[in-house]
């Protein structure tokens, strides 16, 4: 046999089912808790921004939820600051897109909502600042 074969382990005795199973029940498997990951989630939000106003998607206001399942599943639900906003196509793209990137995201699903109707309340402190608002 040669040095690459014994290295591998080829030739040496075979696993019976009973160690294959031990090997199995000693494996951990971590799993995140879905909370961990809203604050990557919020962040990668915050990458999003609006073509027409210079301030961040999650800032102004246009996320309404974000909810996130045991497996890591993702659903937001979002709004535009009027129905007739010409990315209406293109920001849900945007959005899944941007929350798709964060480890340990599954499936994201995003719901473009009109009910609330988004209104300038709907900002952060520092978005209404940095548009001159407060």
């Amino acid at each position: 046999m040669n040095r690459l074969a014994r290295f591998a382990g080829f030739g040496q005795r075979e696993h019976s089912e009973d160690d294959m199973a031990s090997a199995a029940t000693d494996a951990v498997v971590e799993r995140m808790d879905p909370e961990e990951l809203r604050e990557p989630i919020i962040a990668a939000l915050r990458e999003v921004h609006d073509p027409e106003i210079p301030i961040n998607i999650y800032d102004l206001g246009l996320i309404y939820r974000i909810d996130i399942a045991q497996s890591g599943d993702v659903h937001v639900d979002m709004t535009l600051t009027a129905p007739a906003c010409p990315v209406a196509g293109m920001m849900p793209v945007m959005v899944k897109d941007a929350v798709s990137r964060v480890e340990g995201v599954g499936e994201v699903d995003v719901d473009l909502v009109w009910d609330p109707p988004w209104s300038q309340s709907n900002m952060s402190d520092e978005a209404r600042l940095q548009l001159g608002l407060l």
